[in-house]
């Protein structure tokens, strides 16, 4: 069974859909990976790192996509990138079903199995695969960290022998 990760090319987007761990797990477990080049890029998983977990490297979207009967993205294809898929393969993204019915459509019309991934139940048995809560938890803890950068005055409180510097007081 042949499982693709495609380039992300939504605007400003810089996650992947798997990262080389991932891959490896998947290789593994008997999937054939295939992985567009530069996937990983901006998420700063070079194409050596999926190679050496196990994945062949695509050169385009067309090769990644031709043959799979899977495809893993972060958000949801093109237009261009369902026309790809084969007829059967499995889709898992965030696809916003509910903002984008037309977009539904094109996945129908071209028979493709898609899952959203943001309504898996937030429940124990699917924790692993909630992507809402391991996506809100990093956007969380990246919005701290841009906040503190700005933010003028010390975020900790500091006791020194010349004084106290009261800490930062934030609201998240």
């Amino acid at each position: 069974m042949k499982l693709a990760i495609p380039k992300e090319r939504l605007e400003g987007e810089t996650r992947v859909a798997a990262s080389p761990e991932t891959v490896k797990k998947l290789t593994a477990l008997g999937l054939e990976v295939i992985v567009e080049a530069g996937a990983g890029k901006h998420a700063s998983f070079a194409d050596q790192l999926y190679s050496e977990a196990g994945a062949t490297i695509a050169q385009g979207t067309a090769e990644a996509l031709k043959d799979a009967d899977i495809v893993f993205k972060v958000r949801a294809p093109s237009d261009e990138e369902i026309g790809l898929m084969k007829r059967g393969a499995m889709l898992a993204a965030i696809l916003n079903p509910w903002d984008d019915k037309a977009r539904l459509q094109k996945y129908a019309a071209q028979g493709v199995n898609a899952f959203a991934m943001e309504f898996m139940p937030r429940i124990t048995r699917a924790q692993s695969m909630d992507v809402l809560s391991s996506q809100s938890n990093l956007a969380g803890y990246k919005a701290v960290i841009n906040a503190a950068s700005v933010f003028t005055r010390a975020m900790p409180m500091m006791m020194t022998a010349a004084g106290t510097i009261a800490p930062g007081r934030v609201l998240v």
